[in-house]
């Protein structure tokens, strides 16, 4: 395995595999089960994976958590080569953000300012501009992303279709399935956080999904699942929403097809979000 740190040495260690199929997953390291289960998908769809590890400053906003946000780089690192990663990208935020060059700032739009983004001002924008820049400097042919982030999904893949539509390395984002502990608690570097108690708590957010998509109508989604959070008042609720999965709108009481309910809520100090996809 490759850990290149700065964008020359990535340059280099892409050319020694120029010719083969990249498959990039981009990542802010503390890797969990879910982060290499994307490790693993990427590895069905091409010939060479890239692993980038970069605690992203622009998707922060004041108040959260950027210096205490985990960084074990060596166990990232033992853990990303267990798992057949070919090359690591680890560089400093001086490497992705040149001081001396302008950056092309990337924006969400408006489903970047609801949800998860109401609360976070600037946070999709910060990730947009981060995942584009990644893009240029990796040339990806497959991207992985998790569908526990839905929204950043969602938005990334409007990113790629821009790009792909204005001539750039043509580029197809791959969603993997949200990989969930034995208790059915989605898995999150924000999870080492929790205590034994607020563990047991946090797992009210999976069963209100799963209760509100076994209901028939939207509104009866939504009920259901807001009938078992009330369960459970230590779980701060920030947002339930019920979306169409192709647009995030949120969905009409006679909307037939795929869509996806969404919730976000404060466990002590840790924020935790989920979601599962319901069919009508």
């Amino acid at each position: 395995m490759r850990v290149a740190k700065t964008n020359a040495e990535l340059h280099a260690a892409l050319a020694e595999v120029d010719g083969k199929t990249v498959a990039f997953v981009p990542t802010m390291g503390a890797l969990h089960a879910g982060h290499l289960s994307l490790v693993a998908q990427a590895k069905t769809k091409a010939q060479v994976v890239v692993l980038s590890i970069f605690v992203n400053p622009l998707q922060f906003a004041a108040g959260e958590d950027l210096e205490k946000y985990p960084r074990p780089i060596e166990a990232d690192l033992a853990a990303a080569e267990t798992a057949g990663v070919d090359i690591v990208f680890n560089p400093s935020v001086e490497e992705i953000y040149p001081p001396t060059q302008g950056m092309q700032q990337e924006k969400a739009g408006p489903i970047g300012e609801v949800l998860e983004g109401l609360g976070r001002p600037g946070h999709f924008d910060g990730m947009l501009t981060v995942v584009a820049r990644l893009f240029d400097l990796v040339q990806p042919d497959f991207a992985i992303f998790g569908a526990k982030d839905a929204q950043q999904l969602f938005l990334v893949r409007q990113l790629a279709s821009r790009r792909n539509a204005a001539g750039r390395h043509p580029l197809q984002i791959i969603e993997a399935e949200t990989v969930r502990n034995e208790t059915g608690l989605a898995l999150s570097s924000r999870n080492q956080y929790l205590s034994a108690e607020q563990l047991e708590t946090a797992l009210v957010l999976n069963r209100a999904l799963l209760e509100g998509a076994t209901e028939e109508t939207p509104m009866a989604t939504l009920d259901a699942a807001t009938a078992v959070l009330r369960t459970s008042p230590k779980a701060k609720l920030e947002y339930l929403a019920l979306v169409e999965d192709e647009t995030f709108m949120p969905v009409s009481e006679d909307f037939h097809g795929k869509a996806r309910l969404l919730v976000a809520a404060k466990v002590g100090e840790t924020r935790l979000i989920d979601n599962l996809p319901v069919y009508y």
